[in-house]
């Protein structure tokens, strides 16, 4: 019932604080991905199920902190947008575990390879999460650049100001050649920096860390 009516209604309240989108048509309408996108506002997750949920007419999943769901506001927008609680303590294993399979059976992931919000404003290092995930699901990443996101609402804000942001959509990066190869830290840190760099070149900034 959440997800049906914020499914209407929430979109039409963040097109407020959209100023454009760009590479919509990068999103395949059909088939699995998995989302990712750099973090530096609570905005970021409405601007990107309100633009894709409404575009492919299916639910995506997104990683969250088990934190967020003992707050009852924000656990109503964690359940619109198909959250699965991370547990961080536990390094997440459950989640990914999850995610993997969710992916395999051809669900939708969204994903923030920071892994948490940005103080600055300036991207951080990309954990490689993102890139297991691809490998392990062989699912192809469709990077994601926001920009004014943190002019809206920084951490630590909890009232979003009067601007707009902007939302750029990469072409989805597929990693096959990488399928039959070992899982390495080596490899996995060589991947996620070409998500990062990517997602850096959408969101107009410098990905200083690889």
């Amino acid at each position: 019932m959440v997800y049906f009516i914020g499914k209407r209604i929430i979109p039409l309240i963040i097109k407020f604080w959209i100023k454009e989108v760009n590479g919509l048509q990068n999103v395949p309408k059909k088939g699995t991905f998995i989302v990712a996108a750099n973090h530096a506002s609570y905005m970021d997750h409405f601007i990107i199920m309100c633009t894709l949920v409404p575009f492919l007419n299916r639910k995506i999943h997104h990683l969250a902190k088990k934190e967020h769901f003992s707050n009852p506001l924000k656990a109503i927008w964690h359940y619109y947008g198909g959250a699965v609680p991370i547990d961080r303590q536990s390094g997440g294993k459950e989640a990914l575990r999850w995610a993997v399979q969710a992916l395999k059976n051809g669900n939708l992931i969204a994903i923030h390879p920071e892994g948490t919000r940005t103080l600055t404003g300036k991207l951080q290092k990309g954990r490689t999460g993102v890139a297991r995930l691809a490998l392990l699901a062989r699912v192809p990443v469709i990077p994601i650049g926001l920009i004014g996101t943190f002019e809206i609402l920084p951490k630590g804000n909890c009232i979003p100001k009067l601007k707009k942001a902007t939302m750029n959509i990469g072409k989805p990066m597929h990693f096959q050649k990488y399928y039959n190869k070992k899982i390495t830290k080596s490899l996995l840190r060589k991947i996620t920096d070409n998500i990062m760099k990517e997602i850096a070149k959408l969101s107009k900034q410098e990905y200083i860390f690889g």
